[in-house]
């Protein structure tokens, strides 16, 4: 069987590195930060980028080389590029493809620190940004410039949960000669691999359900050969590519990727199913209820519905953190896709610094709880958030 034949599962737990002559049957870390040559032609036609190989660990690593091919062959990509965190990802790709002068069209549904990135420090470049509601995809059109370069999208949402229809972007893009770029964050390539709608590149925050344990930091795009170059040019430049360690572990988490998000999501579907059903929840929001928005959308492109429930209660900002202040078992944090259940009350919290009208035009209402739903037994992490209710 060639390696086109080889399911999901295998795919991550087989796809390794050459073992050494020590024949080791786990991969070993590379602790290094640089690399050897033979002779005077192998270091001239290295760094001619004649050959293919190892020069320095800002450039690339055996143990990064194998975390970002795992992820390509996940997401149908060509090449990638694993980076420090989600956010150097995020930074990094945008800002290898970007000059002086381009706008980008942006779902206005993102996360905050891009969102930053996007209204504070881009305009500083002469980069624009224009926001689409993800809600009115009809819209889209109407923002793109002679001068946008790029189309970006979160789905689903951070944390609203809403969905946007990636053919439809990749329809889009393509029409205009757009680079779409997706974040992928919260279904992982598991769920959805929006490469096979249309999108050029792929961005993940690996600190979230790749790795799934709350332990490391990492971030990773993949996709199109040829701009996936660009990123690794700019960023071999500017350092900001993942630890050997980190990208150690990432790859190990990789091998059970499938099976924890298949937890997960059993986990996910059962508290928002409990909370749709309860006097003080005003309404949830999860991409397999059929009460969702996009309910038809999210069925057509995910083949779970992710780990990720909003919802809103009744009694807005205070009812939201004396809910939190109820809360015994469920942590208090704000990351996200961890073995722990961990619940966020965005408005008074990280979306706090937002005016009430740029958070309800981003769907976050004062009463909006973001739960990410761990691998505990589903029942005890119903019974805390119905005592945090009660």
């Amino acid at each position: 069987m060639n390696d086109q034949e080889f399911g999901f599962e295998t795919q991550a737990i087989r796809n390794q590195l050459e073992r050494t002559q020590y024949l080791e049957h786990s991969v070993p870390l590379y602790l290094t930060s640089s690399f050897v040559f033979e002779d005077a032609e192998d270091m001239r036609a290295s760094f001619a980028e004649e050959k293919e190989r190892n020069i320095y660990s800002r450039y690339s690593n055996p143990n990064t080389n194998e975390f970002v091919d795992k992820i390509c062959k996940m997401e149908g990509a060509e090449a990638g590029f694993a980076f420090a965190s989600g956010m150097a990802a995020v930074y990094s790709t945008f800002a290898a493809l970007l000059k002086s002068g381009d706008h980008i069209v942006s779902a206005s549904s993102v996360f905050g620190a891009t969102h930053s990135l996007f209204m504070k420090y881009f305009p500083k470049w002469n980069i624009e940004t224009s926001y689409f509601d993800i809600n009115k995809p009809e819209t889209i059109e109407s923002f793109i410039k002679p001068n946008t370069k790029i189309l970006f999208a979160e789905s689903p949402t951070n944390p609203a949960v809403d969905i946007i229809d990636l053919e439809l972007l990749g329809a889009i893009a393509k029409k205009y000669n757009l680079i779409l770029i997706i974040d992928n964050c919260f279904a992982t390539p598991y769920i959805q691999q929006p490469i096979k709608w249309g999108a050029h590149l792929v961005v993940h925050s690996a600190t979230k359900l790749i790795d799934g344990q709350g332990r490391v930091l990492g971030g990773v795009t993949v996709g199109n050969t040829d701009l996936i170059k660009e990123i690794y040019l700019f960023s071999r430049l500017t350092g900001p590519a993942l630890s050997p360690f980190n990208a150690w572990v990432l790859s190990k988490s990789l091998e059970t990727l499938a099976v924890r998000v298949e937890k997960h999501c059993q986990n996910a579907l059962q508290v928002a199913e409990f909370l749709e059903n309860h006097p003080k929840v005003k309404q949830v929001k999860y991409p397999f209820l059929k009460s969702h928005p996009q309910y038809d959308i999210a069925k057509k492109q995910m083949s779970l519905g992710g780990n990720i429930v909003a919802f809103e209660i009744k009694g807005g900002l205070e009812a939201g953190r004396t809910f939190l202040d109820k809360i015994k078992l469920c942590s208090l944090s704000p990351n996200l896709g961890d073995t722990r259940t961990i619940v966020t009350h965005p408005a008074s919290t990280t979306h706090s610094k937002l005016s009430v009208e740029e958070r309800l035009a981003v769907s976050i209402t004062d009463g909006l709880v973001r739960v990410s739903v761990g691998l505990e037994t589903v029942k005890d992490v119903i019974a805390d958030l119905q005592q945090a209710l009660s």
